[in-house]
């Protein structure tokens, strides 16, 4: 069995990337190489890796399970590798690729001047950015580093804490107006509220009782899975919110939205840089986690709006 470390690297750029074409532009390689390239490697593992269909393609399970494994064991190649030429002085330029994912308003209101500053500073290396708020699996989807706010569901990852934030109830003074100011977390059922689709009422909408959180009884009217637009419909009038400090602290600010129930703490959520655990640590990787770090040092970037 022979294949080379070029049919590996093709290989996982195809799967990540989807098709063939794609794979081709990334790697500034013709598509018949790309195709080549798999076919050899197929032929060396005696295993079809696509099933190939009006110039689409499709991973077999084989392919699946195969890329599953290779991932992180390129990642070790690579940072193993980076790491011998980076040198023990740090001197050389960091050279290579970056995959990073955070969470969307979070990323285009905070993290890309951030990022934009890192790639300035380093002009070798290739970042790619993914802004999504669902949780990405860093090993499957190919990433780096995930910068993520809340505490950390996935023991198998490494992280370091950059700064933390506040969730603050709120609604537009239109809306208590009509509907009153909640004295309690029990007066949340009598109001309508903004749900977020990727986390559960029960845990979003939190306050501290006998020092411990404990969720409040709340009736949904609409469901939105992006914080900014949960902003936005509560500017509207449409219902109250439970959102990250980040995301309100300029409306707040503004007097366009009041906190409520200011009496009552919210969460506490770490905004926290994540990376799976690969030893050595890639001078890339490293740097960026300095550089986020770095950046965040003297606290949230954004209003204190809870003392």
């Amino acid at each position: 069995m022979r294949y080379t470390l070029d049919e590996i690297e093709t290989f996982l750029t195809v799967m990540e990337l989807g098709t063939v074409t794609a794979a081709a532009a990334h790697m500034n390689l013709s598509k018949s190489v790309i195709s080549k390239r798999i076919s050899d490697l197929e032929r060396a593992l005696q295993a079809a890796l696509f099933l190939r269909n009006a110039g689409r393609v499709t991973p077999t399970e084989a392919a699946l399970r195969l890329a599953e494994q290779l991932r992180p064991a390129l990642t070790a190649l690579t940072a193993a590798t980076e790491s011998a030429s980076w040198g023990m002085d740090g001197a050389a330029p960091l050279r290579g690729r970056l995959s990073i994912t955070a969470p969307m308003s979070f990323g285009t209101l905070f993290l890309s001047p951030i990022l934009a500053r890192f790639a300035l500073a380093h002009p070798g290396l290739e970042l790619r950015i993914d802004y999504d708020d669902r949780a990405r699996d860093l090993v499957r989807d190919g990433f780096d580093l995930a910068v993520r706010i809340g505490d950390s569901r996935d023991n198998a990852l490494i992280g370091r804490t950059l700064c933390t934030d506040q969730m603050i109830a709120c609604a537009s003074p239109d809306y208590l107006a009509r509907h009153g100011h909640p004295a309690t977390p029990a007066d949340l059922a009598g109001h309508q509220v903004l749900s977020y689709s990727h986390l559960p009422d029960g845990q979003l909408w939190q306050f501290a009782k006998d020092g411990k959180l404990a969720p409040a009884p709340v009736r949904s009217c609409l469901t939105l899975n992006n914080g900014e637009t949960m902003r936005d419909f509560a500017l509207a009038g449409l219902g109250l919110a439970m959102l990250p400090g980040f995301i309100v602290a300029d409306p707040i600010a503004a007097g366009r939205l009041e906190p409520v129930l200011p009496g009552h703490a919210t969460r506490k959520m770490p905004v926290l840089a994540l990376w799976p655990p690969i030893s050595p640590m890639p001078a890339k990787l490293r740097t960026l986690v300095d550089h986020l770090a770095l950046e965040l040092a003297g606290g949230r970037p954004w209003t204190d709006l809870d003392g």
